[in-house]
């Protein structure tokens, strides 16, 4: 089996007051421990804790399942209860059009955290 690397950019808005900058990094990135990324508007350093970047890695660990299970994600459906029955919606529809995003403490802020997997283009769910 081939391996492809694939990429997996995540985004967040940047905490200090009066800067609404996204600040934008590669998933497979924050596995190195000297991690650190700059706000773009502000240049305020982030560096994140061995806690926060194993919870990104699992959060990495989680999109490459996902990789590996594409070729059944066709057949797999997410089933919503309506009046008079149900809807069946493709799980893999579900992938490409919702908003996958994780909420996680940095220092003493929750941050949501805005995952895309291969964007066509680095705003395209913005």
């Amino acid at each position: 089996m081939k391996t492809e690397k694939r990429k997996a950019q995540l985004d967040f808005v940047c905490g200090e007051p009066d800067c609404d900058a996204v600040i934008k990094f590669d998933l497979m990135e924050v596995a190195r421990e000297d991690f650190q990324i700059l706000c773009p508007k502000c240049h305020k350093p982030y560096q994140f804790d061995a806690e926060l970047r194993e919870k990104l890695l699992k959060l990495h660990n989680l999109v490459q399942v996902l990789r590996q299970a594409e070729s059944i994600l066709g057949d797999c459906n997410v089933a919503v209860a309506v009046p008079g029955g149900e809807v069946k919606i493709p799980y893999a529809l579900l992938l490409t059009r919702l908003n996958t995003m994780i909420s996680l403490n940095v220092g003493e802020k929750k941050i949501d955290f805005h995952l895309r997997i291969e964007p066509s283009s680095s705003d395209t769910f913005r």
